[in-house]
């Protein structure tokens, strides 16, 4: 029997875009021979995922988990929002977000982690679901949060099932006080993060380069109103207030409730009722997609490619 090297696994990978596991087999089915390895997974339908990869991905399914105090979320992305109702896709949606705690959010590594059963690394598995879906797939990113002492709390939108859906966001509270009562807090405010989108937990976090280019715009707005410079300064420095609402997370209008409290004085109230200091260290939101160029297709061809393909 011919002896299957990992260069020739390598190899094999290259060219057709199957996991590690199904070459590995390939090849021992074929006596060590490359090219009959192609024919072997491409009657197994298993070298199809080169050839959709570079199509656009930007459907799929956000992932959440809450272990404790921390959390972790991850996006894992399909071409059409059909996929995101497979079965065989939620289920690894579910397995990969649970790995990606273990590994506190780092991608690389979760790329690299054994899938329970699979025989498989999550990298490898994509791929595999590639070949099995027919679709291209892409793990985005993933994150994860913890705090030392109090929750983290998680909110999912859109959900298909507890725990995956089109928005996933977790947020760390801090506190000693009552757990249940932190915990219902944590929740409200990152159903908040979903609808609010902010940017940055407070203003210390905004960055110097993102403060210059608002004023710049808010500068050159304001002068063409024709103003004098001193009065220019003033409605500068009142939209910028007005820039800290819109994009940090303590400076935002609560939208939960409708007495227009911002966030930081809501967590201060809310304080005294849960019996100790409270203090929000930081949050993180996944929406489906986001910043993905999306190819643009009128419906009448996207039909006429699906019945033509």
């Amino acid at each position: 029997m011919a002896q299957i090297t990992a260069a020739l696994v390598k190899e094999l990978r290259e060219k057709t875009g199957a996991g590690m596991m199904d070459c590995k087999t390939a090849l021992a089915e074929s006596g060590g021979d490359v090219e009959a390895a192609v024919d072997w997974l491409r009657k197994k339908g298993l070298s199809a995922a080169a050839k959709k990869s570079g199509r656009v991905a930007a459907e799929g399914l956000v992932g959440v988990v809450v272990d404790g105090p921390k959390g972790a979320v991850l996006e894992l992305n399909a071409e059409t929002d059909f996929v995101g109702r497979n079965d065989s896709f939620q289920a690894f949606v579910e397995t990969a977000t649970k790995l990606a705690l273990d590994v506190d959010g780092d991608l690389d590594k979760l790329k690299a982690t054994q899938v329970p059963g699979e025989g498989r690394t999550v990298d490898e598995q994509v791929t595999h679901l590639v070949a099995t879906i027919g679709e291209n797939m892409q793990l985005r990113r993933t994150a994860a949060l913890s705090v030392n002492e109090g929750v983290v709390a998680a909110y999912v939108h859109s959900a298909v099932k507890p725990g995956i859906g089109k928005i996933g966001v977790l947020i760390g509270l801090e506190s000693s006080g009552d757990a249940g009562k932190l915990s219902e807090l944590g929740k409200q405010l990152a159903m908040h993060i979903a609808a609010a989108s902010p940017r940055f937990l407070n203003t210390e976090e905004v960055d110097a380069d993102t403060l210059e280019r608002e004023r710049q715009v808010l500068t050159e707005q304001a002068k063409e109103s024709g103003r004098p410079d001193d009065v220019i300064a003033k409605m500068v420095e009142g939209r910028m207030r007005k820039f800290y609402e819109e994009v940090v997370l303590l400076e935002q209008i609560y939208v939960i409730s409708d007495d227009k409290s911002k966030v930081g004085k809501v967590v201060e109230a809310a304080a005294k009722d849960i019996g100790a200091p409270v203090n929000v260290t930081g949050f993180v939101r996944f929406a489906l997609g986001e910043g993905i160029e999306r190819e643009e297709k009128d419906f009448a061809a996207e039909v006429a490619e699906a019945v033509g393909g």
